[in-house]
């Protein structure tokens, strides 16, 4: 049982973290796009692709509230299938850094790492709320 309480307690926080600092991210895109977009590993569009880092701001704004609202209604089991799904975004950002000139150990020390992270606190949501699994008294 206390296994289990400090597992909940891990994805509890990971999740926190995960949700505010990426909208903390987002926020640093659109205040100062071209750091944010240094921060992500690739080189800053210019002129009128500056645009595409709001977008960028706006998608991880969303992406953090996409976590943190199950997470404040104490709906684990379906926070545990959205990080599952939420770790594609890193993945996906990994792969763009090494495809547009950005370095591995910012691709896979970034972003793998965020992407490891989101796969271990679903794991660990999704193993507590498995159907059929109650906690001893």
């Amino acid at each position: 049982m206390r296994k289990n309480r400090f597992a909940a307690h891990l994805a509890t926080g990971i999740t926190l973290l995960t949700g505010v600092g990426i909208i903390a991210i987002g926020i640093r895109f659109l205040l100062a796009p071209e750091a944010g977009a240094a921060g992500f590993g690739v080189t800053p569009p210019t002129g009128d692709a500056l645009g595409y880092l709001d977008v960028k701001g706006i998608r991880d704004i969303v992406s953090g509230l996409v976590v943190l609202i199950p997470l404040a209604l104490g709906l684990r089991r379906a926070l545990g299938w959205t990080m599952l799904a939420a770790a594609l975004t890193p993945a996906a950002d990994a792969a763009v850094v090494l495809t547009h000139g950005g370095t591995a150990a910012v691709a896979f020390g970034i972003h793998g790492a965020t992407a490891a992270a989101l796969l271990l606190t679903s794991g660990l949501l999704l193993r507590e709320t498995r159907p059929g699994v109650t906690e001893a008294a």
